[in-house]
């Protein structure tokens, strides 16, 4: 049984990190565990920038968006020699277990540091949803919804002015977002590396659908595509319909997290304790048929995820 865990966050900021911190800590000292925070991720643990919490450490930081602990992302824990460094930092600080929650990068880190003998839990959290083994990542919800009020606000001008607004989201490589948000703004089309587009044929849509009164228009594009300006610049070519490209950026990675983000990021805050508690490391906290579970480290880093193809072609049959 581990009596002295850390948590830190990793990788890139994502909303409802704080309230797993917040649901580690309060969770770990009331079963009479150390708990301790430690700063900027593995940046953090190696120069043993660490400090011991307690409940009003905690106090006031569910409803805040980033996180208190600060993030970095660690190139030296990439490499076995930086992952024995953090081994010995481990013993040094007397942390017997460890919560990290980030994304997959973050999660090989915590299972090198697992296969020298530090029990770490995994807990997705990334808006960009993209973790294999897990239904959802803390800050996903956070991120839509900001992406949504956004695209409405854009779409208020596009109307004004007979556009097209051609809007960049993000999601790295993966295209969750864009097609969600895509169906909650009622977009012309999504535009996303998980399946295939022409932009004739959208501009051929568009074109129909001015002669039936259509002004204004809108498409979404996953940040993976990486040819925004590109497309708005055909589009714009084909149809002869100004358009205008607006990169959505970090905005979605701010803001205070939905009920959604602070709820399941307490539950899983609270179900690594326990695996720790129980002296059980190299898991991966996640969600499988709506419930909270854990799986092992490696196996659920190498299942794949689907694509939500059914939600891309329901978006397909009500546009336009």
């Amino acid at each position: 049984m581990a009596r002295r865990i850390g948590i830190l966050t990793s990788g890139g900021d994502a909303p409802g990190m704080n309230a797993v911190v917040r649901a580690v800590a309060r969770a770990g000292l009331q079963r009479g565990m150390e708990v301790c925070g430690i700063r900027r991720g593995y940046v953090g643990l190696l120069n043993g920038d660490v400090f011991e919490m307690d409940e009003r450490t905690v106090s006031g930081v569910i409803q805040r968006g980033g996180t208190f602990l600060y993030t970095a992302r660690c190139p030296e824990f990439r490499n076995m020699e930086g992952v024995k460094k953090g081994y010995d930092m481990c013993k040094k600080l007397g942390l017997e277990g460890l919560v990290v929650v980030g994304g997959d990068g973050s999660f090989r880190g915590a299972g090198d540091l697992s296969s020298l003998g530090i029990p770490c839990i995994g807990i997705p959290g990334t808006i960009d949803n993209d973790i294999q083994c897990t239904e959802y990542t803390i800050g996903y919800d956070t991120a839509m919804n900001t992406a949504m009020e956004m695209i409405d606000k854009i779409c208020d001008t596009t109307q004004s002015h007979d556009r097209c607004s051609v809007v960049e989201v993000m999601g790295r490589k993966a295209g969750y977002i864009a097609v969600n948000v895509g169906i909650a703004v009622g977009a012309e089309a999504v535009i996303t590396l998980e399946e295939p587009y022409d932009l004739n044929e959208i501009a051929d849509k568009m074109m129909q659908a001015k002669k039936h009164g259509k002004t204004h228009f809108l498409i979404v594009v996953a940040e993976g595509v990486g040819q925004t300006d590109v497309i708005a610049r055909t589009i714009q070519e084909m149809t002869g319909m100004e358009s205008r490209v607006t990169v959505l950026g970090h905005v979605q990675r701010g803001g205070s997290p939905t009920v959604r983000d602070r709820v399941l990021a307490t539950e899983m805050g609270y179900h690594a304790v326990e695996l720790l508690d129980q002296g059980i490391g190299n898991r991966i906290v996640g969600l499988k048929d709506g419930k909270v579970y854990d799986i092992d480290l490696q196996e659920g880093l190498a299942m794949k995820k689907e694509f939500l193809h059914n939600r891309y072609e329901i978006l397909k049959k009500t546009t336009f």
